[in-house]
């Protein structure tokens, strides 16, 4: 039986080391055919965002050792579905240049220090690239590229960082550059609650834009983040930007497990009569027309034994919902729990997560609030109507 890979979201370490895969390659076709030059994916936490990326790298990164010898990643994707759609999309492979950039990190109480996790996170892809400096013709190019290695830029070198980078990597190997950028709006969302909102709004306005709006050494960039940061904020005047949210029927079934794949799961596992209590408990979401489950919960719940749980719910914070119901007006809130607001018949179906720092009897007790009567009786994920 092969291992469930809990907290494991790095394509490659999964694939080596077989642990299962729910195979998402399709998500790289899809990727191909809309060609999109800047998509950005809004999904909940914990439905395999980052690890989504990780696999986009390995399938198009031209992949080099420190010695700049190719790296041939094609042994990762062996029997997955993306290797049967055909040389079109296969002929990509190994293809270009990658930056990955991940913004988790700079989840920091204040700009100075969020400023240095993000630095360390630029540094480390710089490093990552390292083959090149041999290959960097220009001394100030050369200069530039080893104070960002060494953490010793200005803070206006890390402005158009990536654009600097991207051009380099153009230079160096003669391709477009492929973008990744995992958590985008954490430094923001934090920035929000800890005060110092427009100051990281306006390092990451210059960060992106510069990369994405008009970087001729761009082939093509991916982001994704949990929330929808206003396009004005950070992406002004992108309007190569493809916004795609759970409203979208567009790569709905790419994030999160179809029916048909937690069928499979359960068959793998010899669990097929869990079939109903898995469907009861993780069976809460609708991107676009597809049935989605909670990926993190279902395999927890395998892991663990088939005990039903709300694994979710504690995976982090909701603070911004929070914030937001607490503005909400009477009329707002009446709405919510009606199912007027999000068009759903079903009022127990139209309901939000209970944050980990909330009982049901304070729930309960509080002014304007309806716990579902699935809730009460401790059915799955724990929801509330509104609060």
């Amino acid at each position: 039986m092969r291992p469930l890979p809990i907290g494991v979201d790095d394509f490659k370490k999964i694939r080596e080391n077989g642990y299962y895969y729910v195979d998402k390659s399709l998500f790289i076709k899809e990727l191909i055919d809309n060609r999109s030059e800047v998509s950005l994916f809004m999904r909940p936490r914990r439905f395999g965002k980052t690890l989504g990326l990780s696999m986009l790298k390995y399938f198009f990164e031209r992949t080099c050792d420190q010695n700049g010898c190719r790296i041939d990643n094609r042994y990762l994707f062996e029997n997955l579905k993306i290797m049967e759609a055909g040389k079109t999309y296969t002929a990509h492979m190994g293809q270009y240049p990658v930056i990955s950039l991940s913004l988790k990190s700079a989840k920091q109480p204040d700009f100075d220090k969020a400023f240095v996790m993000i630095k360390r996170q630029i540094a480390d892809e710089f490093r990552r690239h390292r083959f090149v400096i041999d290959s960097i013709m220009d001394e100030g190019d050369r200069a530039r590229y080893l104070s960002i290695i060494n953490e010793t830029g200005e803070e206006g070198q890390y402005l158009d960082a990536l654009t600097f980078l991207s051009r380099i990597l153009k230079e160096t190997s003669g391709k477009p550059v492929i973008i990744l950028i995992d958590e985008y709006d954490v430094p923001l969302e934090n920035a929000h609650f800890r005060g110092f909102y427009e100051q990281m709004t306006d390092f990451i306005r210059s960060l992106f834009e510069s990369a994405m709006k008009t970087n001729p050494n761009l082939e093509f960039a991916v982001v994704t983040g949990c929330l929808r940061i206003s396009k004005e904020s950070i992406f002004t005047g992108l309007n190569n930007l493809d916004m795609i949210s759970i409203l979208d029927q567009t790569y709905a079934e790419h994030f999160g497990f179809t029916q048909p794949e937690v069928e499979s799961l359960l068959s793998d596992y010899g669990i097929t009569e869990k079939r109903e209590e898995v469907k009861r408990w993780y069976d809460g979401y609708l991107f676009g027309a597809e049935e989605i489950y909670n990926p993190w919960s279902v395999v927890n719940y395998i892991a663990q034994g088939c005990i039903p749980k709300a694994y979710w719910v504690n995976t982090g914070k909701n603070e911004i919902l929070e914030e937001v119901l607490k503005a909400a007006t009477e009329d707002v809130i009446e709405k919510l729990y009606a199912g007027r607001a999000s068009g759903c018949e079903n009022r127990s179906k139209c309901s939000l997560p209970v944050s980990a720092g909330r009982t049901l009897q304070y729930l309960q007790s509080a002014s304007g609030c309806w716990i579902s009567e699935n809730t009460k009786k401790g059915v799955a994920d724990r929801r509330i109507v509104s609060v």
